[in-house]
């Protein structure tokens, strides 16, 4: 995982796991002309909408003062996909 990555991974777990939300997966990845930082979360028995509002009201500051990305990009939280 890139460096940068497992920084922004640390700086959140300790905000979302009170509110016994996971961090599945972190990336960085350029599709088109477009830049994302993907965030996927997960929660026992799910998340829903509402929750992955909650969590990127807790991430978005977080993601702002770390500063880590040079590139503009979109920010993306979304939940895990369950089979």
């Amino acid at each position: 995982m890139d460096s940068r990555l497992e920084v922004l991974k640390n700086a959140l777990e300790p905000v979302l796991t009170p509110e016994e939300i996971v961090i599945d997966s972190i990336e960085y990845v350029k599709e088109g002309t477009y830049f994302f930082l993907r965030i996927v979360l997960d929660k026992i028995n799910g998340i829903d909408l509402d929750t992955i509002v909650e969590a990127t009201n807790l991430i978005n500051p977080i993601v702002d003062e770390l500063d880590l990305f040079e590139d503009s990009y979109i920010l993306d939280v979304l939940s895990k996909e369950r089979e």
